[in-house]
């Protein structure tokens, strides 16, 4: 089903996001839950799928990570089943990802889904990205404290908390509603009757990802090559000591290397483009013919993207799934990008040219497109 989300946009990026959390009440009317709690847990069986299990009891907490056997050890209070990048592996779970598309698409982490009995949560503790959580069946209480320089501790290796907080939130959920939390705010939610959440994840990357990555990107690539020179080098009163000049030139050679600015292009369209989770692709069999893909659009049919494939126009040119993309026509290339679903219409002048068709055919028997049932 398509979800319908009762927000102002413009007003909620300006007063909110990244600066306060809040509680936004029935910001999906007459909501339906998309998945049931068996399959969801069906899901964290599935080895392909990141899932863990988070309990509290005797004052002790626990966590393991999936895919998981069996639940039947599980009691009827203090735990937790959260199952990552849902939108992956689960269609119609991908629809609530659908309304935040007016956010840009990468800066989409994923939707992570959580079935909880009463009393289950995973403790107070900090996110360093943004998350839209949407309550599904049941009710969650949920807490919010202040932006402040907190503790963090581990008590259980897989998890991190922070200690107790004052609330500037502090409220239940009920089926509908969505608490928004920006990065560095923390928060803790425990379960009154049994449900399910549905965190909306939007992350941005840190410096260190981002060193880290250039840095594979120039070693595949062979860039940075050139050595440091200094024909301009003089006799030294101090040879034991670097000269502020050298640590400038030294610092240049490494700032040149990101100036570039297709190099710099390049390698941030494959790192955008790289998911995070494993992707559910199947390519399709048997391959289809391009005139089958030709008459299937003109017909009317329509393409729908593989859920969770990141496909980005970056400064003009296209990336999906790491890779850059080359096509003939650049509408038709930028209309992967922008649409989810497209068609005749989206696609335009684009069916007209063979060698476009011929290569959109090769991305639906890849399966990063393919047409609904």
């Amino acid at each position: 089903m398509a979800y319908q989300l009762d927000l102002n946009w413009p007003e909620f990026l300006e007063k909110y996001w990244q600066k306060q959390p809040v509680v936004l009440k029935n910001a999906l009317r007459n909501f339906v839950d998309p998945i049931s709690p068996d399959e969801l847990a069906g899901l964290a069986m599935e080895p392909e799928v990141d899932s863990r299990l988070v309990s509290y009891h005797n004052g002790q907490w626990q966590a393991s990570n999936g895919p998981f056997e069996h639940f039947d050890h599980l009691g009827e209070t203090g735990w937790s089943l959260l199952a990552q990048a849902v939108n992956h592996w689960h269609m119609p779970s991908a629809e609530l990802v659908r309304p935040f598309r007016v956010l840009p698409d990468w800066r989409l982490d994923d939707l992570m889904i959580s079935f909880s009995v009463p009393g289950g949560g995973v403790g107070p503790h900090i996110d360093q990205y943004d998350v839209f959580i949407i309550q599904g069946m049941g009710s969650r209480r949920w807490r919010v404290g202040d932006k402040l320089p907190m503790r963090q501790f581990c008590p259980h290796p897989a998890l991190l908390h922070v200690d107790p907080f004052t609330p500037i939130i502090d409220e239940d959920l009920a089926p509908g509603d969505i608490l928004y939390i920006p990065p560095g705010f923390p928060h803790d939610g425990i379960t009154h009757t049994t449900a399910l959440n549905y965190s909306v994840g939007f992350r941005g990357p840190n410096g260190r990802d981002l060193l880290s990555s250039f840095a594979d990107y120039a070693l595949e690539n062979d860039l940075g090559s050139e050595h440091y020179s200094d024909p301009d080098l003089t006799c030294r009163d101090h040879p034991g000591r670097v000269e502020t000049y050298e640590l400038d030139r030294l610092r240049t050679m490494m700032i040149d290397m990101i100036r570039q600015p297709e190099t710099f292009k390049q390698w941030f369209g494959s790192f955008v483009t790289t998911p995070r989770h494993e992707l559910d692709i199947a390519p399709a069999e048997p391959p289809y013919e391009q005139d089958e893909v030709l008459d299937a659009l003109l017909g009317g049919e329509s393409l729908t993207r593989l859920s969770g494939l990141r496909v980005l126009n970056v400064g003009g040119s296209v990336f999906i799934n790491s890779e850059p993309l080359e096509m003939s026509d650049p509408a038709a290339a930028d209309a992967l990008c922008r649409y989810t679903t497209l068609g005749k219409n989206e696609l335009g002048a684009a069916l007209g040219n063979p060698v476009c068709v011929a290569e959109l055919t090769a991305l639906i028997n890849q399966g990063y497109w393919y047409f609904d049932e």
